[in-house]
């Protein structure tokens, strides 16, 4: 048998067991992963219109730990308040939720599909402090974190393939 062939098949089995555990790692029939607890309420969500502009933002407010199911508009719809980082390939979606925030500290934005995540104030989009994805099977595909003062605020969301998504803000402990 020439070596080569022995070195491929000898490199397949290394694989094939990798394989076969992240096809087990992404089997989400047996449940998701436990929520941390500011992030419990994430499987109730409620209905909400983003808006098309920072002067209807207001209209429907998020509420900090609370989720929700964001419709959102085309994006040639939306005025951002910010240029967004992202604005997304072909026809995407895009709107802008308020909320305010009472107590300073870490915020997290979580979102049930990829889109691109701004926060707002004054103008000014806010430089998020680290991002990442949602505990496995959870329903969250990303997490963006910042550090906010008291005050209102924008969420701006761009750049999602889809006309709904969902999203929440939770304080982080």
């Amino acid at each position: 048998m020439p070596r080569h062939f022995l070195v491929t098949l000898a490199g397949l089995a290394l694989i094939a067991p990798m394989s076969s555990a992240l096809a087990e790692e992404l089997d989400c029939t047996t449940g998701a992963s436990a929520l941390p607890p500011e992030l419990a309420d994430w499987a109730s969500r409620n209905a909400v219109t983003a808006a098309v502009d920072a002067t209807f933002a207001t209209a429907a407010p998020l509420a900090i730990g609370r989720a929700a199911d964001a419709a959102l508009k085309p994006s040639a719809d939306v005025k951002f308040a910010v240029t967004p980082g992202k604005t997304g390939e072909g026809e995407s979606n895009a709107g802008l939720l308020a909320f305010t925030v009472e107590t300073a500290g870490s915020y997290r934005v979580a979102l049930g599909a990829g889109a691109w995540v701004d926060v707002a104030k004054d103008g000014a989009a806010l430089v998020s402090t680290a991002h990442g994805h949602g505990p496995q099977c959870s329903g969250i595909r990303k997490m963006v974190d910042f550090s906010l003062t008291p005050g209102t605020y924008l969420l701006q969301i761009a750049a999602s393939p889809k006309p709904s998504i969902a999203v929440m803000i939770a304080k982080l402990p």
